[in-house]
């Protein structure tokens, strides 16, 4: 199965399946080729989408202007470009994996 995530010459693409409306944000885990985010905003006027690029830069570690949404602004289905070239980077991806909810 490919990764989640492509590698660019400014940093990575993920790819990614949100649920919105969820009682918190959370990694749930991968669905296809896709990392499934649980959302703890509604999708309206962008608060899904605000709240997904918050919890990725925290999780990754950067500022959150490191972290772009790049396409499907109103689909569930989203590209998240991650500008960082750091070595460790591609850990901390694996580890969005590695520490999704057990249960």
């Amino acid at each position: 199965m490919p990764p989640f995530y492509l590698t660019t010459n400014q940093g990575y693409l993920l790819r990614l399946t949100i649920v919105p409306g969820a009682s918190r944000t959370e990694v749930v885990g991968l669905l296809g080729d896709r990392l499934k985010v649980r959302v703890a905003a509604p999708p309206e006027k962008g608060a899904a989408n605000r709240k997904l690029l918050e919890f990725l830069a925290a999780r990754l570690g950067l500022p959150k202007k490191a972290v772009s949404l790049r396409s499907g602004p109103q689909n569930r289905e989203k590209v998240v470009e991650v500008l960082d070239l750091s070595p460790e980077l591609e850990a901390r991806l694996q580890n969005l994996l590695s520490q999704e909810v057990q249960g």
